[in-house]
């Protein structure tokens, strides 16, 4: 990967498109929120893929996010909630606890920042 800076921060051109960084609000994505984002969605991936390996279908799973940070110290992630909604039939709650937990433990992001943010999992089912 080759990041390159320009007047408005930073950008990195990639086969699938272009990914604008920046420390604006109106020229591209902050760096909190591209961290964020790696973690829920990576998560989320993981843990389609295990609910899927117990033949459950979701219809729909959102990841809601709400972060804490530090302003005395550089401003950093303290924590983040990650809230799941998911949409589908036979979601009972223990299963979905076990595969949620599961997730978060071989995601690659998660893993990578587990010592120094703390990540809170919470989920809600609508069941179709």
């Amino acid at each position: 990967m080759e990041i390159k800076s320009n007047q408005s921060g930073f950008f990195a051109d990639f086969d699938y498109g272009r990914l604008d960084i920046s420390t604006g609000e109106n020229t591209g994505f902050r760096p909190c929120q591209l961290m964020i984002a790696s973690i829920a969605a990576c998560s989320g991936a993981v843990f389609r893929r295990i609910l899927e390996k117990k033949r459950l279908h979701l219809e729909d799973l959102t990841i809601k996010a709400k972060e804490e940070r530090l302003p005395e110290e550089a401003n950093r992630i303290k924590s983040i909630h990650f809230h799941f909604i998911l949409k589908g039939k036979g979601l009972r709650p223990e299963t979905i606890e076990k595969a949620l937990q599961a997730a978060m433990k071989n995601c690659a992001m998660a893993k990578s920042v587990e010592n120094s943010i703390d990540m809170k999992k919470t989920f809600d089912i609508i069941h179709s």
